[in-house]
């Protein structure tokens, strides 16, 4: 199959807008597609300022101790967790 030719674009918007209403197959053969690796790659953070009991922390700070995790890691992996199991409590019965 022929693929179409990929055309210039002067912008950034006009390729996203170009993009979002094309079938790529069209211009890209996928079947020569490779997987690429981007091991620099980490998502983008935001430094947020939280207030917890000091128990709570002092807790935590036991439990990170055992995994031998610092234990602002242990409560993002905590946070993540809780956030991933909430999302998809909603997906399984969405309007509950």
């Amino acid at each position: 199959m022929k693929r179409k030719e990929i055309p210039e674009f002067e912008d950034e918007a006009e390729e996203r807008r170009f993009w979002s209403q094309t079938d790529s197959t069209d211009y890209v053969d996928w079947s020569q597609a490779q997987r690429l690796q981007l091991p620099e790659l980490h998502p983008t953070l935001k430094t947020i300022s939280l207030r917890l009991p000091v128990s709570l922390i002092a807790e935590l700070k036991v439990l990170a101790n055992k995994r031998d995790v610092p234990y602002q890691s242990l409560l993002k992996t905590y946070l993540a967790d809780r956030v991933r199991e909430e999302l998809e409590r909603q997906t399984v019965s969405p309007g509950a």
